[in-house]
């Protein structure tokens, strides 16, 4: 479908100036999906190379960024003596020379009692003998710091995806790639040999920092290599492979044993990354898009040749255009840019408490299912329903489309927070007051079953937000977009660690605000676009003329009194308003 430019943006009454105005076509290099991509093959041989080799990846970044699981998972413990009123240092013999107990406690409650054991005998349950909790005995008085190690990395995680979204609008979504990758193989191989919890924390932040960056821009590059066609399954494949590394995980530390060890085989495989600055080319895309011709104009031949088109015969006036488009200076743009719009920021902020409110939540479901321990089992079911919550998810959306998919999605997971809060309290209350066994062990599986559901219609929602961010966002600023949202996902994943350094203490009420954030995405996601099998947008313009479908003519008039109807029906015959190009989003225009 055509992308129309108007001189001005279409308004009631405003009349074009003349009668005889025709809207006016893009030029062929701003119709990326719809001129240039068909032009150089399509989704071709090339593309798909490219595609592949950002899915690989995937499957590491995934392992490195759930591998606290491993580093920080509490340990079992079994009290061999009996409890003493106070703990006594040379009773157990210390590892390292240190003089703390080591062991975390399963329950808040029984921390007291469990730091007074006089013989505790401690098991890892992932595999490894040793993690960073036992090493720097992270225990009792010192728990708290197991938990600021973990809130450490999520919040690198979510700085490094702002600014890696920023320099990836401004200098392009190789370099941040590239330097992302150094950054992170520099930080993970330091944390390996880190000798206090301090440089441990400090160098899992740069590590998480580092891993939002090649996680963003391989998400950026992979989502404008693709046809409005391919998008959306090249992307889950992505997610897939994700989940992957998380199943993948605990393999790896039952063979490595040691976390040194296990830190060390995470990270060396990135660095083969640092050979993708040379075979893995700038985003066409972008480069288009900021109007830098004339490195685009050999990629463009590169792609050309890759996919075996012959570009001599250049009928659409794509290779022509580009010449007479070489003198031009590029121009990059900044998520900041989106304050003087009308349209696209909303879109954005209503994303965002998506993303904030779907990881918050999901984080929730988790702790409601495993309490304040944390199993193998529990992780083998969440790694399960993580891959369940893909699956149902191309299914949702194929069948109703992207907006449709996260409402109902939202919709659900507002609805288990919503019972689990309140309504199972009720259960037995006056049916089953007299059998507390049987109101307990009811109330027990229906919280389960509602936080499985929960847990995977929140990993939906999170997945499908910053999917359709990259949609309705333009070129030029895609990368701040999608990074300020998987910033909102990470910090919205600190919800677990920010609840145990409180002892649990607050936890209702968090959850009062995250499902009245759910309750209020439900109200504004009809207001946002449908994006199926629509070609991205490239400008500031496109992305602001990306509207919602409006109501059809017939419906708009019953909106209308009587003697409006006929004001109204000499408004829609003005030129400007013929202009307007009615596609399934509603007025596109640029």
């Amino acid at each position: 479908m055509a992308v129309v430019r108007m001189d001005h943006p279409p308004g009631n009454g405003l009349v074009g100036p003349s009668p005889e105005a025709t809207p006016s076509r893009p030029p062929p290099l701003a119709q990326v999906d719809g001129v240039v991509f068909p032009f150089l093959g399509g989704f071709g041989r090339y593309q798909k190379r490219l595609v592949l080799l950002s899915w690989i990846p995937a499957l590491l970044v995934s392992c490195n960024q759930f591998s606290d699981y491993m580093h920080l998972a509490q340990p079992n413990i079994t009290c061999a003596g009996n409890a003493t009123a106070a703990a006594d240092p040379v009773a157990v013999p210390p590892l390292n020379g240190s003089t703390h107990t080591p062991f975390m406690t399963d329950n808040y409650e029984e921390n007291e009692m469990e730091c007074s054991c006089s013989d505790p005998h401690i098991q890892l349950e992932f595999g490894l003998k040793q993690n960073v909790i036992t090493q720097w005995w992270l225990v009792c008085d010192e728990e708290w710091q197991a938990h600021i190690a973990h809130l450490s990395f999520l919040l690198g995680t979510a700085v490094g995806a702002l600014l890696a979204g920023a320099i990836a609008d401004w200098w392009g979504r190789l370099p941040v790639l590239c330097v992302s990758v150094c950054a992170t193989c520099v930080c993970g191989i330091a944390v390996t040999f880190s000798s206090t919890v301090l440089a441990f924390c400090m160098l899992r932040f740069v590590q998480g920092f580092g891993l939002a960056g090649i996680s963003l821009s391989l998400y950026l590059l992979r989502i404008e290599l693709c046809l409005p066609a391919w998008r959306f399954s090249m992307t889950m494949v992505a997610n897939v492979l994700a989940v992957g590394g998380q199943l993948l995980l605990p393999a790896l530390a039952v063979l490595c044993v040691d976390w040194h060890v296990l830190q060390l085989v995470l990270i060396c495989p990135l660095a083969l990354m640092l050979s993708y600055a040379w075979f893995f080319p700038e985003s066409l895309r972008w480069l288009l898009a900021t109007q830098r011709y004339e490195r685009a104009k050999g990629q463009m031949y590169q792609v050309a040749q890759s996919n075996s088109v012959d570009t001599e015969t250049d009928e659409s006036g794509i290779l022509s255009a580009l010449e007479a488009e070489l003198h031009q200076t590029p121009q990059s743009s900044c998520i900041l840019q989106i304050i003087h719009t009308r349209n696209m920021w909303k879109n954005i902020l209503v994303l965002c408490v998506n993303s904030l409110s779907s990881s918050g939540m999901g984080q929730c479901f988790v702790r409601a299912v495993s309490g304040v321990s944390f199993s193998p089992k529990h992780y083998l079911v969440l790694v399960g329903i993580a891959m369940g919550g893909c699956i149902v998810l191309v299914t949702v959306v194929l069948v109703m489309g992207r907006r449709g998919a996260q409402l109902s999605f939202m919709i659900v997971t507002a609805l288990a927070s919503l019972l689990q809060l309140g309504l199972l309290n009720l259960i037995g209350k006056y049916s089953l007051r007299h059998d507390t066994a049987l109101r307990d062990t009811l109330n027990r599986r229906l919280s389960v079953a509602l936080s499985v559901i929960g847990m995977l219609t929140s990993h939906a929602v999170s997945h499908l937000s910053m999917f359709i961010c990259a949609e309705i966002t333009p070129t030029v600023i895609r990368g701040g977009a999608v990074g300020l949202l998987m910033a909102n996902a990470a910090v919205g994943m600190c919800v677990t660690a920010l609840v145990d350094l409180q002892k649990m203490r607050g936890f209702f009420l968090l959850r009062i605000i995250l499902t009245c954030s759910c309750l209020l995405s439900i109200i504004c996601i009809p207001l946002l676009p449908e994006t199926t099998g629509q070609p991205l947008p490239e400008s500031m313009a496109e992305g602001e003329g990306l509207l919602r479908r409006p109501l059809p003519s017939g419906e708009q008039h019953h909106l209308l009194t009587r003697s409006e109807v006929a004001e109204y029906s000499r408004v829609a015959d003005t030129p400007m308003h013929r202009q307007g190009n009615d596609t399934v989003n509603g007025i596109r225009t640029s």
